[in-house]
């Protein structure tokens, strides 16, 4: 290990941040240390930017600004599905570096993560060479809608799924034209260095994709904060959000904010149960360190003890260890001190007279930050561990009597991130897939995501939708050109 470069589960990595197509230390050599969560071990040692790491990062692209907006869209596509054939001939360095990094399952990485990474790439390309409205008349004249592309975006991403959500963001501003700093999360910053390489070896200029490294209070508040900003993206809590917008509004930089959730999963008594308590189980992914999950468990009064029963029994037998092994079920939750923060949600709630149906605290078979999968009953309405995001593998449960009660508790929280229901009726999914406050309602499913359908959150979880068109419209000036009928000259003709 240098303060260069880091090997990682026999990968050699560059800690040093990407900026205007070169490497580059931090002003006086300041690193930060990354930490495994499978074994709190220091993997790497990062250098740790600020304010002059984040100038010069947006004065690189937005000296690359020029050439990257100018060619053809055929030209972007063709880069982009460059960087994402990189990205395939690397699943497998992607994959075992990011497990390392944020303790993510490695078969889920190489089996579908990484190979999403290469499909945000592929799809943005094709997007933007399909990109287009209709033109319409007013009056004789014709209007023309044209996405221009927008400057210099910068897109800071968590670490629960960092290089997947990052490209989610990357791809479709480097497809409208823009350059882009990405500031990737101190937690789990070692794919995103990667992926500079592989966008370099893929014929991305120079100053088109940066990297800038380090703390979220030193350089992601500096790149939010830079006049010459013309885009933020970011993902992460709602009390950053909230400090995110502000910044960037000082400088009106138009914001996408993807922030928490505490989605409901609602289900009914005529709903298949036994695939409603599979898809229930399947909320413990990734150590319940996902903004989607459903975390609250609301059940029909009839099926509930049934529920319940098959839960316990199913989830019991989920195996807790190492990520790395193909039979481990959850991993360790990404830092000791968000190990603590969950486990104090859970403690303040078993002394508020929450009962503890499975789990409860750390796994003390494993130690280090392996959290047990928990399900806690009978919480007081409108509790903390009820209404507040925990990010760790902690479900509760409340029984409910009719689609009003059920709606009324989905909507007891200021979050509107995401919702699932399941029901055997179809008229019953509409009329509450209507009335739930939420981005995404999956019915009779979960985590069905096609980046042609928009995505965001409502309420506090969030400002503005992405992916397909909108994604455009967010990463692009979006201009309207109306053309009279007359009044053009044949410039050989005599005036």
């Amino acid at each position: 290990m240098s303060n260069t470069t880091a090997t990682v589960a026999g990968v050699e990595v560059s800690t040093e941040h990407w900026i205007g197509g070169r490497r580059a230390g931090s002003a006086g050599g300041a690193t930060f240390d990354d930490v495994s969560p499978i074994d709190e071990r220091v993997i790497a040692r990062v250098a740790r930017g600020g304010e002059p790491e984040a100038r010069a990062a947006v004065a690189a692209a937005r000296e690359a600004f020029a050439s990257w907006a100018a060619p053809a869209p055929e030209e972007r596509a063709r880069v982009l599905h460059a960087v994402a054939d990189g990205v395939e001939k690397r699943v497998e360095d992607l994959a075992v570096v990011e497990t390392t990094d944020n303790g993510s399952l490695l078969r889920s990485h190489r089996r579908s993560v990484m190979p999403r990474v290469a499909h945000n790439f592929r799809f943005f390309a094709d997007e933007l060479l399909a990109l287009r409205h209709d033109d319409f008349d007013t009056r004789g004249h014709t209007n023309h809608v044209r996405w221009d592309p927008a400057g210099v975006a910068v897109v800071i991403t968590p670490w629960n799924a960092p290089l997947m959500l990052a490209t989610w963001r990357v791809a479709p501003a480097l497809a409208a034209g823009d350059c882009v700093v990405l500031k990737p999360p101190e937690w789990a910053p070692l794919t995103a260095s990667l992926l500079a390489d592989i966008a370099a070896e893929a014929g991305l200029p120079s100053g088109v994709l940066n990297v800038v490294q380090g703390i979220g209070e030193e350089a992601g508040a500096a790149l939010v904060a830079h006049p010459d900003v013309d885009r933020v993206a970011f993902t992460g809590s709602v009390m950053t959000g909230r400090l995110v917008a502000a910044r960037a509004g000082a400088n009106l930089t138009p914001v996408s904010l993807e922030l928490g959730g505490k989605s409901p999963m609602v289900v009914f008594a005529d709903a298949d149960l036994n695939a409603a308590v599979d898809q229930a189980i399947g909320q413990f992914d990734n150590a319940g360190q996902v903004c989607l999950a459903g975390t609250r468990l609301l059940v029909e009064s009839s099926v509930h003890d049934a529920f319940v029963e098959r839960f316990v029994e199913r989830a019991s037998r989920i195996v807790q260890g190492d990520p790395r092994q193909e039979t481990t079920g959850i991993g360790p939750q990404i830092t000791r001190e968000h190990l603590e923060r969950v486990d104090g949600f859970v403690r303040r709630a078993v002394a508020d007279g929450a009962e503890v149906l499975l789990g409860g605290g750390p796994n003390q078979d494993l130690g280090g930050l392996y959290y047990r999968p928990t399900l806690l009953a009978n919480a007081k309405p409108g509790s903390e561990i009820l209404t507040q995001e925990v990010f760790g593998p902690v479900l509760t449960i409340q029984p409910f009597v009719d689609e009003d009660e059920a709606v009324a508790a989905g909507n007891s929280t200021e979050y509107g991130l995401a919702a699932i229901v399941y029901t055997g009726s179809h008229e019953r999914a509409e009329r509450v897939s209507a009335r739930l406050v939420a981005g995404t309602v999956w019915v009779n499913c979960f985590f069905v995501r096609d980046l042609r359908a928009p995505f965001g959150g409502s309420a506090s979880s969030g400002i503005g939708r992405e992916g397909g068109p909108w994604s455009f419209d967010f990463y692009s000036d979006v201009k309207n050109v109306c053309s009279a009928p007359t009044g053009w000259r044949d410039r050989n003709a005599r005036t």
